[in-house]
Parts: C-alpha cells; sequence; structure tokens
C-alpha cells in the first residue's frame, strides 16, 4: 500500500507514468523535461505560457530546475521495484495450483512459496535468493556448482573448483559482492558522463529551438519592415508618376493652348492680308480713275471721340440719338474677323458688335445693355493713374474690366495692363471674344450664341477718345 502511494507521488501529471529527468518550474510543480518542454512549445504558439498543474503565468519561457533529490527518489524507487517477468515466477511443487514463488533456492534449483519454504531446508549450502527462473545461469556448468567468485582477468563469474583445478586457478580473483560494488561504482561514473552528455544535449537543442524562435521572430520583424518600405516607395513612385504625368500635360496644354492662339491669330492675320490683297488688286483693275483716287484720299475714320461742343450732324434713324456711340459702317455675317481698340485714352468706354436692328434711341441703347449687342466694359481713373504714374516711375495704366451682354454685367478680376483690346468674331462657331494685347496676348471672355442677323463693330466713349489701331481697312467707324 505503502509503495503504491509513494507511486502515485512519483507520477508526472503529463504523462502519467514515472519520472523521467524531472525538473521545478518557479511555482514547485514537477514534470518529466520532455514533457514539459512538448507543453511548452505548444503554448508558445499561443503566445503565453503557464503551469499545467496550477495555470500560474508566466511573461517569457519559464526556467527549468533540475530536480536531483526527486530523481535520486525515483531511482532508488525503481530498482527496489521487482522485474516484472521475475514477479511471475511460481512455486516449483505447486503443481495442481500454481502459487506466486516467494523465493528461490540455488542449490535445489527451485522455486518455493511460503508454504514450501518453511519446510525448505536451512542449511547453508542451501542459498536463498529472490524469485528467478534464470538458476542455471547461476551455476557453473562445467562443474555444477554456485559461481562464488569473479575472474578479473578473464571477467567471467566462476565457482570454487575453477580457482582450485580449473582453468581459472591461479587468476586474481574477487568475491562475487566486491566485483559487483565495483561494478556498480563504474557504472555509476559512465551513468553521470552519460548524464552530462544527455543534458548537455538537451541544453543545446533548447538553444537552438529559442534561436530558431527569435531567427523567425526577427525575419517576420524584417518582413514587416521590408513590406512597409516597398509599400511606401511604391507610393511615392506613383505619387511622382502622377506629378510628372499631370506636369507634362499641363505644359503640353499650355503649349497647345498657345500655339492655338498664335496660329488664330495668323490665321486672321492672314485672311486679313489676303482681304487687302483682293480690294488692291480690285482698285487696280479700276477704270475709273476718281474712284482710284478718292480711296486712296479718304481719311482712316478710325478714331472715335467725344467733345462737349455741338457737332451740328443732320438727324437721321442711323444715327444714336442719345449715345456717344458709333458703330462700324459695313456688317459682317461670314468669316472671322478682328478689331485691336486702344482704350487708354478714355476714361470709361465700351466696345464690342452689335446688330444693325439695335435701339437707336434710349439707356438700353448702348453696347451690352440689350439682347442686340455684345460689350467689354473699361473703366480708368485718371487721378489714381496721375498718381501711380508719378510716384512709381511709370506709366502703364490699369482699367477695371466687366463684359455685357443683355444688360447683364459680370465683372472680371483680371485688369487691362496693356491698355488695347482684341475684338475677335468667328461669325460660323457663333463666338464674339476678347483679348487683352498685353506683352502677350490674354484671353479674357468669350460670348458664344447663334446669330441670326449680320454684326458691326461699336463703340461708345464716355470721355476721351478710342483708336481703333489695328485690323481691316473695312472696319473704319
Amino acid at each position: 500500500m505503502a509503495s503504491a502511494n509513494l507511486q502515485a507521488e512519483l507520477e508526472c501529471s503529463i504523462c502519467l507514468n514515472i519520472y523521467t529527468d524531472p525538473v521545478t518550474l518557479r511555482c514547485a510543480h514537477n514534470f518529466c523535461r520532455g514533457c514539459i518542454d512538448r507543453v511548452l512549445d505548444t503554448q508558445e504558439r499561443s503566445g503565453s505560457y503557464s503551469c499545467p498543474e496550477c495555470r500560474e503565468k508566466f511573461q517569457d519561457w519559464p526556467a527549468l530546475q533540475k530536480n536531483i533529490k526527486l530523481r535520486n527518489i525515483v531511482e532508488n524507487f525503481l530498482s527496489a521495484q521487482p522485474d516484472p517477468k521475475e514477479s511471475k515466477v511460481f512455486c516449483t511443487y505447486c503443481v495442481d495450483s500454481p502459487i506466486t514463488a516467494v523465493k528461490s533456492c540455488l542449490l535445489c534449483e527451485a522455486s518455493l512459496c511460503d508454504k514450501h519454504l518453511s519446510v525448505h531446508s536451512k542449511s547453508p549450502e542451501h542459498v536463498l535468493c529472490d524469485p528467478t527462473t534464470t538458476l542455471r545461469n547461476r551455476k557453473c556448468s562445467v562443474h555444477n556448482e554456485l559461481f562464488k567468485y569473479y575472474c578479473t582477468e578473464d571477467s567471467a563469474c566462476i565457482c570454487v573448483s575453477c580457482c582450485l583445478i580449473g582453468e581459472h586457478k591461479g587468476h586474481q580473483m574477487e568475491s562475487l559482492d566486491e566485483a559487483s560494488e565495483k561494478r556498480k561504482e563504474a557504472l555509476k561514473n559512465v551513468l553521470s558522463i552519460l548524464t552530462t552528455a544527455r543534458e548537455s544535449k538537451e541544453e543545446r537543442v533548447r538553444s537552438l529551438w529559442k534561436h530558431s524562435r527569435k531567427v523567425q521572430e526577427q525575419a517576420a520583424g524584417e518582413t514587416k519592415r521590408a513590406t512597409a518600405l516597398f509599400k511606401e516607395l511604391r507610393k511615392r513612385l506613383e505619387d511622382l508618376e502622377k506629378r510628372v504625368l499631370r506636369k507634362i500635360s499641363g505644359q503640353a496644354e499650355k503649349i497647345c493652348h498657345s500655339t492655338n492662339d498664335f496660329i488664330q491669330q495668323l490665321e486672321i492675320e492672314k485672311d486679313e492680308l489676303s482681304r487687302k490683297m483682293r480690294h488692291i488688286e480690285e482698285l487696280c483693275n479700276t477704270t475709273d480713275p476718281l474712284t482710284v483716287l478718292q480711296e486712296s484720299d479718304t481719311g482712316d475714320r478710325k478714331v472715335a471721340s467725344r467733345t462737349e461742343n455741338s457737332q451740328n450732324h443732320p438727324q437721321s434713324p442711323e444715327r444714336f440719338q442719345d449715345r456717344a456711340q458709333v458703330m462700324s459702317k459695313q456688317s459682317f455675317s461670314s468669316g472671322r474677323h478682328y478689331w485691336d481698340v486702344d482704350v487708354k485714352g478714355s476714361r470709361r468706354s465700351r466696345v464690342g458688335l452689335c446688330y444693325p436692328s439695335i435701339d437707336r434711341r434710349g439707356e438700353l441703347s448702348r453696347i451690352g445693355s440689350n439682347k442686340k449687342s455684345w460689350g467689354m466694359a473699361v473703366e480708368y481713373d485718371f487721378f489714381s493713374q496721375l498718381a501711380r504714374s508719378l510716384f512709381t516711375h511709370h506709366n502703364k495704366r490699369h482699367g477695371n474690366t466687366s463684359v455685357i451682354h443683355d444688360n447683364k454685367e459680370i465683372s472680371l478680376p483680371a485688369k487691362i495692363s496693356g491698355g488695347k483690346i482684341r475684338i475677335y468674331l468667328d461669325y460660323e462657331a457663333g463666338q464674339i471674344s476678347f483679348y487683352d494685347l498685353c506683352s502677350s496676348i490674354r484671353h479674357i471672355h468669350t460670348f458664344t450664341a447663334t446669330f441670326t442677323e449680320p454684326l458691326h463693330a461699336a463703340l461708345w466713349v464716355d470721355y476721351g477718345c478710342l483708336k481703333i489701331s489695328g485690323g481691316k481697312e473695312d472696319h473704319k467707324m
């Protein structure tokens, strides 16, 4: 019973067998080293460690302390236990009903139960031992005598006759007990060496596992950092690609826009040159000398000015009655045309295009104040411009601007910096555009409409004068 209780105390709670190389955790619970290593390896995957007995938590892989005292207890317990095979030895004399033997007699070469042991001879030559089935292995096969000695020269167990008259005569002899103790001592030394070697291997294995886990953790960290780095690099490259493509596209668009404006200007100038060439050819082919001379002597009629003196012009339904406003003699119902107007000489002015059916009287007869005209208004402050020219040593004038149609005025943020405005008409496209003729031509605004009548150039001046400095000769006012 006591042996059974002791065995229960010496069993590992993981494998339920007697401890093998027992180790102790910080919580004082014991386990086989191999068993607890396997449990901790499994727990490592979940990221936490704990004792299988009490569930105490450990932040890192727990230290395993060798329990030498418990190991010695286990070894002593196992050495005291009968061999399972030998425990099945039965009494030689109990033939009818086999009974387990308690002793074996080496002389009789028989195993005895308690009953037959009590009547067995007590003579010294009848040597008793623990029950065994290998009684013949304890006798000399030559002399049929029990082994008494150990020949150290031949490393063999021998009987008395072997020592006196046999082949081992004159050899160095030891008693079986003495030789057995020496052998046990030697085996213990070997066992100690093997145990140390095994522990060294186990420590090396644990160190390699720990190194492997560390390498895996480092690799995972490096992988994460490398992934983040390449992700950031890809993002930067994508952003750079987008910026470069936008810049290329923007530059191309800007160049194309400037090129288109320049082409448009050249087309207009080309049309103007063609028109002038045709007009000159017509004059050259004219046979009436008076027509040729009068055409050459006619004034340019490219200046519109306002004065306080009465001009005494006859009343005419074609003349604007309430406005200092004029329109071109020629109308345009096709093609592309332009007029360059110098507005620096006027404090306030409007320039644009209108239908011939525009009203000639009333407030709504002004350019842009009705549905039949499209205009641009420019306003200069003489006193501000004078002060600017005096104190900043330049005479560049900037005019506030707006565009007007159907009496709806749109103020423009940009100001006229060059003092000249270009009116551009593309009749078929239904477009009337205004440009600022500064150092480079700058688009200001474009009206889009479906024209239903021919168009005339029109000017309105509040004070001062307006000059048409460019454009076609036929654009005289």
